[in-house]
């Protein structure tokens, strides 16, 4: 399967039963922007003309397809529920720049900083609001955008110096910035399988103009397994030509050439920008995206921070990339949810926003947080995210395997575990044979990886009351290599009991994440580990909201390698992006669990 299926969407969305060639009357036109590039772009209009409706935006990457008068859309591609075909909205939907049918250079992550003058996307979507008041009659004078993913980052880009007219927005599993969290890397370390989007978008680019619905090809792996692939590839830096002819779409080798979080991804991080933000946002994830679990919540973070005052709200599911949109929401993978929540998600939240802030209806009381509780199956609002009642309580890692809230008393500097990491058989992080990055590998059963030796692995005794979480988690780690870099993988795990009426001894992983060691004290001044030497290494397990209940047992996971959705860390200080097979070494790795280096985990947890 190719990432454009991935990206846009495809699921297990319902049948379409909206009659939208009854209701609308499909136009195409050629916007020309400020400097005389034209973007290509359709607009649905009500047949029914007695009325005048507002706008609801969205631009994308991955084409407006199917292009011609005659070939109608599928509801869930034109707005983000069926209710606003059929309350009534003009809907808008446009190629940006550089892609399919609209002319000009595309440019990934094409944003100026907040005061500068030039051509970006954020000029690309006022010009097109401008234009749309103008030239397209019934509407009421106000605007909304959304979009999903990249067409997420095009909605942010809509708030920054907004066009007067826009008066919503709703950026869906944003990026934020590439080198943190998102889709190129998280803390440092870089997502490799962000290859099958980068073919895409380079081998895509031909498909312009009279050509824009050329199928386009799939890589060229050479077997059906991207463990085997990247194992075998080489050097990442050789990629490109060896395998795809340097077909690659740019993003590739320039993220080579800046392996660390230098000016180049600063001037790309789309969160500074967010200061005068007057504009309601309403910001949305999953809690299992696979592409972008960053993102959106960081964006909300953002806008709290910058903007004294603001209409800034974030909701998050139990959702897959995109989710919230392809399918009900009831369940994903093995794990059911109790309720159709992307159905709530619809009617209770994303349309009530739109419709407040553009025909002035319903109840939409502009609430903090809308959060899905999982464990608990059950939806809140907050009035704050994460919420006041949220403690933090560390929970340290033990001898012989445990958890507890007890810091160790062991002072000997021996109290520690190790594991041999070996590049050449470097952890799975899905036991999916694939090309492609699952979509459920984020809710996985974690117990195959618990039996191996160079994962570490941790349980609590059995809880003798339901622990509820609501926040980002932090990770302490004192830990020592015999290498000079390296990888720590950490994972929140909630262990079902074994007699579990649903899904017996299953391994739920709440969340995981990774850190690149080589960035512990700098992104942007990358230093290598002493051998031997015990380093504290510092990050966060991103916002959670889960409910571990009585019986479970809370579990945690620590390993050195995540592949091959993470590239191998040569666990030698070197350029990774470039190092040569012989770089890559064992390193006997140790977590430390004494009293002077109390590895622990800081949850949230959430009095009640």
């Amino acid at each position: 399967m190719r990432v454009l299926a991935l990206l846009l969407l495809v699921g297990t969305a319902q049948a379409e039963e909206f009659d939208v060639k009854a209701h609308y009357q499909k136009h195409e036109y050629q916007i020309a922007m400020r400097d005389g590039v034209k973007l290509f772009t359709i607009v649905y209009t009500p047949r029914d003309t007695s009325q005048r409706y507002p706008f609801l935006f969205k631009r994308t990457p991955y084409s407006v397809a199917p292009y011609g008068a005659d070939r109608y859309h599928a509801a869930k591609d034109m707005a983000p529920a069926d209710a606003f075909l059929r309350d009534g909205y003009i809907l808008v939907l446009q190629d940006v720049r550089g892609r399919y049918k609209s002319e000009g250079q595309w440019e990934n992550y094409r944003l100026q900083r907040q005061g500068k003058q030039g051509i970006d996307e954020s000029t690309d979507i006022y010009d097109t609001i401008e234009w749309l008041l103008r030239k397209v009659p019934g509407h009421n004078g106000r605007v909304g955008q959304w979009g999903i993913s990249h067409d997420g980052w095009m909605t942010v880009m809509g708030v920054i110096q907004p066009h007067p007219a826009l008066k919503a927005a709703s950026p869906q599993a944003t990026t934020a910035d590439a080198f943190f969290g998102d889709d190129f890397h998280h803390n440092g370390a870089f997502i490799q399988e962000i290859l099958d989007w980068v073919h895409y978008m380079g081998a895509s680019s031909k498909a312009r103009g009279e050509h824009a619905e050329t199928k386009t090809p799939d890589p060229a792996y050479g077997t059906p397994w991207n463990y085997e692939f990247f194992l075998n590839a080489g050097p990442i830096d050789g990629i490109n030509a060896k395998y795809f002819g340097g077909v690659l779409e740019k993003q590739w080798d320039e993220t080579i050439q800046h392996p660390d979080y230098d000016e180049y991804w600063q001037q790309r991080n789309a969160l500074d920008p967010l200061v005068n933000i007057k504009v309601p946002v309403l910001n949305v994830l999953g809690w299992f995206d696979t592409f972008d679990p960053y993102g959106s919540m960081a964006t909300y973070k953002a806008i709290e921070q910058k903007n004294q005052r603001n209409k800034n709200t974030v909701v998050a599911g139990p959702w897959r990339h995109g989710g919230w949109r392809a399918e009900d929401g009831s369940s994903l993978g093995p794990v059911k949810f109790g309720s159709a929540t992307s159905e709530y998600y619809q009617n209770e939240v994303v349309f009530p926003f739109f419709q407040r802030y553009l025909k002035d209806r319903g109840d939409w009381a502009e609430p903090e947080a809308v959060m899905f509780e999982t464990g608990n199956n059950a939806w809140h609002r907050f009035e704050q995210w994460p919420p006041k009642a949220a403690v933090a309580q560390n929970l340290y890692l033990q001898q012989g395997g445990g958890l507890s809230l007890t810091k160790p008393a062991q002072t000997d500097a021996a109290a520690c575990d190790e594991y041999v990491s070996d590049p050449a058989k470097p952890v799975p992080y899905t036991s999916e044979i694939s090309n492609t990055v699952s979509n459920t590998w984020r809710i996985e059963d974690q117990r195959p990886m618990s039996i191996r030796p160079d994962v570490l692995a941790y349980r609590s005794e059995p809880l003798a009351q339901d622990v509820t979480i609501a926040g980002p988690i932090g990770v302490e780690l004192f830990a020592s290599t015999t290498g000079t870099d390296s990888d720590w993988v950490v994972k929140l795990i909630d262990i079902h009991p074994n007699d579990a009426q649903e899904l017996p001894g299953y391994q739920l992983p709440v969340g995981m994440e990774i850190m690149r060691g080589r960035y512990r004290n700098s992104f942007s001044k990358p230093e290598p580990m002493k051998p031997g030497e015990v380093t504290p290494i510092r990050f966060d397990i991103l916002d959670k909201f889960h409910t571990f209940k009585k019986g479970h047992r809370i579990g945690v996971q620590v390993q050195s390698s995540f592949f091959p959705y993470i590239d191998r860390n040569p666990q030698q200080f070197v350029n990774i992006y470039r190092a040569k097979p012989e770089d890559y070494v064992k390193a006997t790795q140790r977590v430390c669990r004494s009293a002077s280096f109390a590895s622990h985990l800081v949850l949230p947890v959430l009095k009640r």
